[in-house]
């Protein structure tokens, strides 16, 4: 509920944006409630198996990713030993959910944003992975409910000069991974309509649209995990759903004031100056560990 209701929120800045009225708070829920009823058609040649099958990947690795969190977010204790390894292999699953859902359809528009969702992944993966690691040596470990155990202690990661550069890279690779302007051109309805989805219809497509709201949830609050401190406990909760508040603010302003990139533009962009202050913020991680300087 909480994704349906982010998807709101950008739905109707967006449309104050454009001085459109725009839709009611409901509207996302509508929206599922309404594929689910209609009828769902598998094109004429394609892999039926495949097309059905992606799309509940997708929604799966997602919930999966957020249940870790939450557990973690609620008991930091009782996560396991590599788990942020897992969080970061699961959030991969449903941008190749929608690649192999575009790929089977046999549809040369869907293939086209499939071909494009697929170079935007090598693109931010590496900067993201990298940036991910920064929580991780300023802890020293690969476990989330440690990383966030260690920001209780010694401060959010985000207060360190590393952490501060790493969380803006992140941002963008989040933006991107989110398939939002400026990064969506595997989405470009005016290119190539409705690009990956322009063959689904009914429960697949509400199953898709279901799965973007919730990462529309997930991510942010992923970063805001590993580098923002988390939802603390008591009265500290209001303060973490408003750095979620915060990340989103940012994900609709970026959408909304930005123009769309093309994707050998992302390409160089997350490639060249983020996969650059991405290794420049582990750097600086590593000389801090080391001196025990925690600022950096």
């Amino acid at each position: 509920m909480v994704g349906l209701l982010a998807s709101w929120i950008d739905r109707k800045v967006t449309a104050r944006v454009q001085w459109r009225k725009g839709p009611p708070i409901l509207q996302p829920l509508y929206d599922i409630v309404k594929l689910m009823g209609k009828e769902t058609i598998v094109p004429q040649g394609s892999s039926r198996l495949t097309f059905l099958l992606f799309p509940l990947f997708g929604l799966s690795a997602v919930i999966l990713v957020s249940t870790l969190l939450w557990r973690t977010i609620i008991s930091p204790g009782t996560t396991f030993l590599g788990d942020l390894i897992v969080v970061l292999y699961l959030l991969t699953i449903p941008s190749l959910a929608v690649i192999m859902g575009g790929f089977a359809s046999c549809n040369p528009l869907a293939s086209l944003g499939a071909s494009r969702e697929m170079k935007l992944i090598l693109a931010y993966e590496l900067p993201f992975i990298l940036v991910a690691l920064i929580p991780v040596i300023k802890a020293g470990t690969i476990q989330i409910g440690e990383i966030l155990s260690h920001q209780a202690n010694n401060g959010m990661v985000l207060g360190s000069f590393s952490g501060a550069i790493a969380f803006l890279v992140a941002i963008l690779c989040m933006q991107a991974k989110l398939a939002l302007v400026p990064f969506d051109a595997p989405e470009a309805e005016t290119e190539i309509m409705a690009e990956t989805y322009i063959e689904y219809s009914g429960v697949p497509l509400a199953i898709y649209k279901l799965t973007r709201a919730m990462m529309l949830f997930t991510l942010p609050m992923f970063l805001v995990v590993m580098f923002w401190g988390g939802i603390g406990p008591g009265g500290q909760v209001i303060t973490g759903i408003l750095k979620y508040v915060a990340l989103l603010v940012i994900i609709v302003l970026v959408r909304n004031t930005a123009p769309r990139v093309r994707i050998d533009q992302a390409m160089r962009f997350f490639w060249g100056k983020m996969t650059v202050m991405a290794v420049v913020a582990l750097i600086l991680a590593l000389i801090g560990k080391s001196a025990g300087l925690g600022w950096l």
